[in-house]
């Protein structure tokens, strides 16, 4: 079987090393890839956007099965594309992925079919946006509509905070066209949790949780990135939390995609705030998470492809999922400047650490190779992921494991790993 995934960053890279583990895989190509994806796939020279070349691509070499791993590719159509010319693959239609793509599309669809979240309106006027900041006051949470690499919602303390925020996205075009449409909703207080699912549109099956930390600093300040670390399991969803998700958030989404005659064979990842132990979607993502999906799948005991292949022809409830009892923690090192500008080229010491190691992974998020070294290419650069026998184990391993990379200004979070220790 012949495998390709689309994307080049560090949930790519642990996709692509996953798939390339099962016996029934023979090659996995990945389009465009990175540094470190080239160690387990044979990366194209095709942009994760570009929906002619990828399809050409996989008709020409019989690809069996095609996984998606960014959002952009999946809201520009990539499924409806394949789908046509009946080439399998793992992702929803166009629609459903405006869950992801379209902040008002999800909080409407949450909203008609009764899925717990915030108070919210939207707007495409600065103006009545501002207005309505100044009367429900702050905290007050801030949303740029359209996709914006996981930094488009602010949450902003104070009144001149958020309409900096609005501001900064209406006015400013921060996000470009994303931001022509805001929404600002109520500002949920709790504790955060990443929970994500398998579905062929039928069938649900529950993925290990996990927790993101989505600022830049420590004790959760600074701006928003793409995620700057996680841990599975998270231990706030507890069995009987899992049953209440279960059954007031996902099942009644199903419904809702079914009545909406949304196609959606893949992965759907809700974000929650668990306030008071009652949890409420903050998100829908349409896709693994990252960084969550590197220590999910350093985790994941069962044949990947099995899965994949599975939700893609719609038979999923003929697989059984296993997962390792151990815990593991995903560390992001990031470029000096990051979530803002950054610069590229610092040439990167210490990957050749972890080459026989079992427990330690360095999944690579923005690298390349340059004459014979690797060296940074994107704002997050490295997911160093490690297993332990419990979170404690996980988090000494995997902050070793950092210790022995290096480079010019690296910057990376401290604090990965202390809620779950605080929680036990």
């Amino acid at each position: 079987m012949k495998v390709l995934v689309i994307g080049g960053g560090g949930r790519e890279h642990a996709l692509a090393w996953k798939l390339s583990q099962s016996p029934r895989v023979d090659k996995v190509y990945c389009a465009p890839g990175n540094a470190g994806i080239a160690e387990v796939a044979e990366c194209l020279d095709i942009k994760a956007d570009d929906i002619d070349k990828l399809l050409d691509f996989v008709k020409y070499n019989w690809i069996d099965l095609t996984v998606v791993g960014p959002e952009v590719p999946l809201t520009l159509g990539v499924v409806d594309a394949f789908v046509k010319e009946g080439r399998p693959i793992c992702g929803p239609d166009k629609k459903g992925a405006q869950l992801e793509g379209s902040k008002i599309f999800a909080k409407d669809f949450m909203q008609k079919y009764g899925i717990p979240t915030a108070e919210y309106k939207m707007f495409t006027s600065y103006l009545q946006a501002e207005e309505y900041v100044r009367l429900k006051g702050a905290p007050i949470v801030v949303k740029a509509d359209g996709l914006a690499a996981g930094k488009g919602v602010i949450v902003a303390e104070t009144v001149e905070e958020a309409n900096d925020a609005l501001k900064s996205i209406m006015k400013d075009k921060a996000f470009g066209d994303a931001g022509n449409r805001v929404v600002v909703e109520q500002c949920l207080k709790g504790e955060e949790a990443s929970f994500m699912i398998l579905t062929d549109g039928e069938t649900v099956v529950p993925l290990a949780t996990s927790q993101d930390h989505k600022q830049i600093f420590d004790g959760d300040k600074g701006p928003n990135t793409g995620g700057m670390g996680a841990y599975s399991p998270a231990p706030i969803v507890d069995e009987s939390l899992r049953q209440v998700v279960m059954e007031t958030i996902i099942a009644p989404m199903m419904r809702g995609l079914k009545r909406e005659r949304i196609n959606f064979r893949g992965v759907i990842y809700v974000g929650l705030m668990i306030c008071d132990g009652k949890p409420f979607v903050l998100e829908y993502n349409c896709r693994f998470g990252d960084p969550e999906a590197q220590p999910i799948l350093m985790r994941l005991e069962s044949d990947l492809f099995e899965l994949l292949k599975a939700t893609a022809d719609g038979k999923l409830k003929d697989v059984q999922v296993t997962w390792k009892d151990e815990t593991s923690i995903c560390i992001v090192l990031a470029s000096p400047g990051y979530p803002g500008s950054y610069e590229k080229g610092k040439v990167i010491k210490g990957l050749d650490s972890f080459k026989n190691s079992e427990d330690v992974m360095v999944f690579h998020a923005g690298t390349k190779q340059k004459n014979r070294e690797i060296v940074t290419a994107g704002g997050r650069v490295l997911g160093v992921t490690a297993l332990g026998k419990d979170i404690q184990a996980a988090r000494d391993n995997v902050y070793k494991a950092v210790e022995k990379i290096q480079f010019e200004g690296m910057q990376y979070r401290k604090d990965i790993g202390n809620k779950a220790i605080n929680s036990r």
